[in-house]
């Protein structure tokens, strides 16, 4: 076996790395634990990982017990399944989904070298949408959890496209091997589709101005087809307003919504999470517990309104009436926590 050459690690200016190839100790949260305490410990996310949330409220209510059979729709990073992987005290099983090619290898290998190998648990690369087909053969569950936040490592990565805050191609889907990618989309709206899309996907009040001057870029040859394209488009929608203190806070939060509205579209999210609260009670058993993490006024609405339906035909035995946060400790860790709401929901024993 011939000797593998040296590679030597990322140098970058500084004293601190600032771009997400160059964050090697904290893509390596085993090696350098003492870097990523120190990164979470100022209310950061390590470059590659994610932090789950409201952990300790999904334990509580979904009262896992060994035996038991549970589905993870969401797997992300691993964090909510790893910890329901302790409950059952390695009786029972875990089932967990996840549309992202790229991540879904990594948290495998992740929770095989934490011990919980095939036995125990079973990965699939599936859209939550799909829970029917996954029951046909696995179900019916005894607990679910769905985290609908887009995960820290796909934000942090520059080459997925979905911050406004890094360079890099205007992608944002989850499953890059499927669909078209932000920046073809916006290549074929329309004025008014655009419009709309801001408007419903995330409540945008200059969805009007952002939409014109999108169309406008595009129409006399221009193109979007980077996140810095995009980000400096909605700058020239908003370049009416005043150079006041408030104006930067006004863009950042514009253009986390806009990003937010293209994402759901292009990954058709509301539809999605449509499909999977349409097929909950049929993959859940008798007394079976279902807990999800929403992130905007959208995702809450659905969840909400799907929950009193379900009470109210007498599927679901009892429901969330009000929503549970993170605490404000966590909100402080994770900055990212902030906008979350959980909503829960009890299927009736058959």
């Amino acid at each position: 076996m011939e000797n593998q050459p040296h590679k030597r690690r990322m140098r970058y200016k500084g004293t601190h790395p600032r771009k997400f190839e160059e964050k090697y100790k904290e893509h390596n949260p085993e090696k350098y634990a003492e870097t990523i305490e120190k990164v979470i410990s100022k209310g950061s996310t390590p470059a590659g990982m994610h932090i789950s949330i409201c952990v300790q409220e999904i334990l509580d209510f979904l009262q896992i017990q060994p035996g038991q059979k549970g589905l993870d729709a969401t797997l992300g990073y691993g964090g909510h399944t790893r910890k329901m992987l302790e409950c059952l005290k390695g009786e029972g099983h875990m089932y967990s989904l996840d549309v992202d090619p790229i991540e879904i290898v990594k948290t495998k290998e992740r929770l095989e070298k934490a011990g919980y190998g095939e036995e125990i648990l079973t990965i699939l690369q599936e859209n939550f949408a799909n829970i029917d087909k996954v029951a046909k053969q696995y179900g019916p569950f005894d607990f679910i959890m769905a985290d609908l936040g887009v995960s820290s490592m796909q934000i942090d990565n520059p080459k997925r496209g979905f911050s406004y805050k890094l360079d890099g191609p205007l992608d944002l889907r989850l499953n890059p091997q499927k669909g078209v990618s932000a920046a073809e989309r916006l290549k074929e709206v329309s004025k008014e589709e655009l419009e709309g899309m801001l408007l419903e996907n995330a409540d945008e009040p200059y969805a009007d101005k952002i939409s014109s001057e999108i169309i406008r870029i595009l129409k006399r040859g221009g193109s979007i087809e980077t996140t810095k394209d995009l980000r400096e488009a909605i700058e020239g929608a908003l370049a009416f307003l005043p150079e006041k203190k408030e104006k930067k806070d006004i863009l950042k939060k514009t253009c986390q919504r806009t990003f937010q509205a293209l994402r759901i579209d292009v990954n058709s999210e509301f539809e999605v999470l449509e499909d999977f609260l349409e097929k909950l009670p049929e993959v859940l058993a008798g007394n079976g517990r279902v807990a999800i993490l929403t992130f905007h006024s959208g995702e809450d609405r659905m969840v909400k309104k799907a929950f009193a339906r379900f009470y109210k035909e007498g599927i679901f035995s009892e429901i969330s009436k009000e929503v549970i946060r993170p605490s404000p400790e966590e909100c402080r860790q994770n900055g990212r926590a902030r906008s979350t709401k959980m909503r829960w929901a009890i299927k009736r024993q058959d």
